[in-house]
Formats: structure tokens, C-alpha cells, sequence
């Protein structure tokens, strides 16, 4: 049995602009973290895990920050105060400066950042094929190199600045189990131990399964929200939002399937009613009958494809819902069902506006592979879905060779085909 003990300061009495400033400290999103594991896996990479120490008592403070601290009981030395020079748990700019300084160590140790995801660094050169990639995520940094050498030196190297805990090869990333089959290339991603959890926090877990996540006979509405007191006294000890923010982290992980639900539920988290919660507990039904499926990652094409559709429903705020998942090595690494910000005149501006939010989605994907692993993508494909027939785009890389360009000398533009039915509509998207 190990006891610890840790010094917290009272954070909550400091005072904006004066004690502290900014207190945003980046961290590595999901969509950069499962396509860099689909990379490792599809191309034999090594994978490495470890654990900073006291990560927030590593941080510097500046000159502009003057944070007094009253002496912790039992080392009162007169009525002296502590002038913090490094950050401590509990204060607000702690994370921040953790982050400035883990900047300042992987630059020390020849790391780069990457543009489109700043709490991805990586170090590479083709010549000696040597590729290091460390995902940041607070005090956790998951590791991945073309060859351990390269993985146990990194080690060394951060040893020198900050005390670590080797984890050993990647197994756990952010509660999400990582499982690879090496003669196959393939990685496998599972959440059912959070499933599991979240399943019994509820007291869900002797629900019945179900195949689906939603049921498509029933319209959800805010006309089912609780107007009268008992229905109020009813909902008052469900715990509704609780429920949905853990159903969400489980959509974002390594359950895109549920994505479209949990967006609609979310809609009615100001006052939800019966129907609603019912509608929550038939997601974790699904989820029960799911849990034990794996998101799965292999293959040998690595063109990087993308769907998007829009739900021409309009709601009752008239605005549509888009969709879009990308597919990378047979799986998807990234994906989302949003409302859309704008009022859509009819339901082809919707497909539009989807197949907009795609298209960011896809060129920032681009950047992020095309950045780290070297070579640019083959053009990459998205289909859109128009009434009943499919739509494809092909986005291409800057300065192609288009059939139809009508800015030649402007590479910042990607030319659009957009094909349906029986004809071909040219298009050009800024970026």
C-alpha cells in the first residue's frame, strides 16, 4: 500500500487578469489520435506509452504572474508568504503553463509541432527513415516510431527533463482499449469497459438489448417536454444530462453509430420529458447489445474516402442536421452529425452546406497525414447522398490537373466534381 500526499492551491480565489491569464492547455483530438493508430498499424509501426510525474508542478510561471501562497500547516516560519515560481495543482494557469513547458521540452528533443493539431509532435526523416509520432493528452503521451530504438530514446531524452512512468506498449488510450493483430496489420479499438461502467453508474445494466439506437416510429420533440407539475416532479431525480454526456464520449470514441442519436437527445437537455429519457435508455439498450464490438481498422487501400449526407427533415427550428464520416484502411477515424448554424431554404442548400462541413473536415484531414507521414494523399473522394442517388467529389491536391479549373494559377482552391444522376455540375470551393 502506497499513501501520497500533494500541496493544492486555493485556485478559485484568484482573480482574471490579475493572478492568471490564459488557462487553455491543448490536447491531442480523438479523429488525430485513431488515424495515426490506423497509420501504425498498416504500416508495422512500434507503439510506446508513458506517464509525467506531477505533470502541472513542472510549469513556469512569468514574470507578469505574482501568485502568493500562505504557508501549507505545519511549516509556518513567522507570518512569511511562498512567491510561486513554478505552478502547482489547483491553480488556474497550471495547465497552460504545463503545456508551454512540454513545448519547450520536445523542441529541445528536435520535435515539431503539427499545424493542424498542436498537441500532435513528431520528428521525421525520410532519408534515415526515422518517424516518431507522441500524441499528447495532458500527463499522458502515447508514442509511435518506425523502431523502438527510437521509442526508448525518446524515453531516455525525457527522462532528462521531467520524471516519467513507462507504461510500455500502447494498450489503453483515454479509457479506450487498443487491441493489434500483427501478422494481419490490423488495430482494433473497444469502449466496453466504459460501456460497461456507464451501464451500471445508471442502473441500466439489466436492461434488454436492442438492435437499434433509436426507433424510427417514434418523433422527438419538444412538445413532449413536461408542461404540468407532476410530469416536472417526474423528471426531477432522472439524471438526463449525466446520461448524455457519457453517452456522447462513447459517440466520439469508438461508437460513430450513435452519433445521430445522441446529437438528438442533446437538443432537449434544457427540459427534457419521459419520452425523451425513454429515447436515452433505449441508446444505452443498443449500446448493451454493441459493447462487445470492436472498431476495426486493416486493409491495403489507404485512400482516404469520405460520405456526408444531411437530414432533410428541418426539425422544428427548420435547420438541417449534417452527417460525414471519413474512412481511412477500412474504418472510420472521423466523423460527425451536427445541426447546421444556418436556415436552409430547401434541402439542396442542406446537402450543400453538408458537403461544405465535409469538405473543411476532409482537407484538414489531409493536412494532418500528408504532414506527418510524409507523402501527399491520392485525391480523395467524398460521396454525397441526393434524394435517392449518390453524389461523389473528388477534392484534389493543390495544383492539379482538373478537367474543368477555372482558377489554374490559384492553388489555394480545390476543384469540385459533383455528380448525380445523369450530370456533371463543375464547382470551385475556396479555402
Amino acid at each position: 500500500m502506497r499513501y501520497k500526499a500533494r500541496l493544492v492551491t486555493q485556485g478559485f480565489s484568484q482573480v482574471s487578469g490579475v493572478d492568471y491569464f490564459d488557462t487553455f492547455a491543448l490536447v491531442a483530438c480523438l479523429a488525430s489520435i485513431r488515424t495515426i493508430l490506423v497509420f501504425a498499424a498498416a504500416e508495422n509501426l512500434e507503439t510506446g506509452q508513458i506517464d509525467i510525474k506531477g505533470a502541472y508542478l513542472n510549469g513556469k510561471l512569468t514574470a507578469d504572474e505574482t501568485v502568493y501562497m500562505r504557508q501549507p500547516p505545519g511549516y509556518q516560519n513567522g507570518t512569511t508568504v511562498c512567491l510561486l515560481r513554478k505552478t502547482l495543482y489547483g491553480l488556474k494557469q497550471s495547465g497552460h503553463r504545463w503545456y508551454q513547458r512540454l513545448v519547450e521540452i520536445m523542441t529541445k528533443l528536435k520535435f515539431m509541432r503539427c499545424e493542424v493539431d498542436q498537441a500532435v509532435f513528431y520528428r521525421r526523416d525520410e532519408g534515415k527513415g526515422i518517424l516518431i509520432i507522441v500524441l499528447v493528452h495532458v500527463d499522458d503521451c502515447s508514442i509511435v516510431a518506425s523502431a523502438q530504438p527510437l521509442i526508448d530514446r525518446f524515453k531516455d531524452g525525457i527522462k532528462k527533463h521531467v520524471e516519467i512512468t513507462d507504461m510500455g506498449e500502447l494498450n489503453w488510450i483515454l479509457g479506450i482499449k487498443v487491441r493489434r493483430i500483427w501478422e494481419e496489420r490490423k488495430i482494433l479499438l473497444s469502449q466496453r469497459s466504459y460501456i460497461d461502467s456507464i451501464l451500471r453508474h445508471y442502473g441500466l445494466d439489466d436492461l434488454k438489448p436492442l438492435s437499434t439506437p433509436m426507433d424510427s416510429n417514434i418523433k422527438l420533440t419538444s412538445a413532449q417536454s413536461p408542461t404540468t407539475t407532476d410530469d416536472i416532479t417526474k423528471m426531477r431525480d432522472m439524471p438526463y444530462h449525466e446520461a448524455v454526456g457519457s453517452l456522447m464520449y462513447a459517440s466520439l470514441g469508438t461508437c460513430p453509430d450513435v452519433m445521430f442519436a445522441v446529437q438528438t437527445l442533446s437538443r432537449f437537455a434544457k427540459n427534457p420529458g419521459l419520452a425523451h429519457w425513454d429515447a436515452v435508455k433505449r441508446v444505452f439498450q443498443y449500446l448493451k447489445g454493441t459493447h462487445e464490438l470492436w472498431l476495426s481498422y486493416g486493409g491495403t487501400k489507404n485512400d482516404l474516402e469520405g460520405y456526408a449526407d444531411a437530414d432533410g427533415s428541418m426539425m422544428e427550428d427548420r435547420r438541417a442536421v449534417s452527417g460525414y464520416a471519413f474512412v481511412v484502411y477500412g474504418g472510420a477515424v472521423l466523423w460527425s452529425a451536427k445541426r447546421q448554424e444556418i436556415v436552409s431554404l430547401s434541402t439542396t442548400e442542406s446537402e450543400y452546406i453538408a458537403a461544405t462541413y465535409a469538405t473543411k473536415e476532409a482537407l484538414w484531414l489531409r493536412t494532418l497525414i500528408s504532414q506527418i507521414f510524409g507523402p501527399a494523399l491520392p485525391a480523395t473522394t467524398l460521396y454525397l447522398v441526393c434524394g435517392l442517388d449518390w453524389g461523389r467529389v473528388r477534392l484534389l491536391a493543390p495544383d492539379p490537373t482538373p478537367v474543368h479549373n477555372p482558377y489554374p494559377s490559384n492553388s489555394g482552391r480545390v476543384l469540385l466534381g459533383v455528380t448525380w444522376g445523369m450530370g456533371r455540375v463543375p464547382g470551385v470551393l475556396p479555402i
